[in-house]
């Protein structure tokens, strides 16, 4: 499907590039949302200032290159249109990647050009519920608790078989 300004906001998934605060300063926005986040088209793509990315109404928008990222602080990120992916229920095009060291994981998306990527790939109902799993076994240490070995050995093994694999974590867990 070919996005533009009068179709973009429906069931999309779209990584905005992060850009100056200051571009809505001289111009003035095309459409304004009913929670305040100003839009501006070009024939390029989109440029949107908002303080909520994540998920926008029946979208899932990042907004990529911030380290600190606040939610209710604005930003300005721009997309082109070709950018925005169909966001449904049935389509396995996400994987979740995750850095053992600083104990963060996040969800990509496969290019429109990648078959696959040697990723497992998933719907993005279960790459969401995946990430929110993987982020509270980071946090929490109770689950851990009647097994013998090492939490981080546990966390390791039973983080990389989430995102290898459609069992659940409970499954996953009795598997240890």
């Amino acid at each position: 499907m070919k996005y533009h300004k009068f179709n973009f906001f429906k069931y999309t998934y779209c990584e905005f590039e992060s850009r100056s605060i200051d571009f809505f300063k001289d111009k003035s926005a095309h459409y304004q949302s009913k929670s305040g986040s100003l839009y501006f088209y070009t024939d390029e793509g989109v440029y949107r200032y908002s303080n909520h990315w994540g998920r926008v109404a029946n979208c899932r928008w990042k907004i990529k290159n911030i380290e600190d990222y606040k939610s209710q602080n604005y930003y300005v990120g721009f997309a082109k249109w070709s950018d925005f992916y169909p966001l449904n229920d049935t389509d396995k095009v996400f994987y979740v990647t995750v850095d053992f060291l600083l104990k963060q994981a996040k969800i990509q998306r496969i290019n429109k050009n990648e078959v696959g990527n040697g990723n497992f790939l998933m719907t993005s109902i279960l790459a969401h519920q995946r990430l929110k799993q993987i982020n509270t076994l980071f946090k929490e240490h109770k689950w851990a608790q009647y097994f013998d070995e090492d939490i981080e050995q546990l966390r390791k093994i039973l983080i990389t078989n989430l995102v290898t694999t459609t069992k659940t974590i409970q499954q996953l867990k009795r598997e240890l």
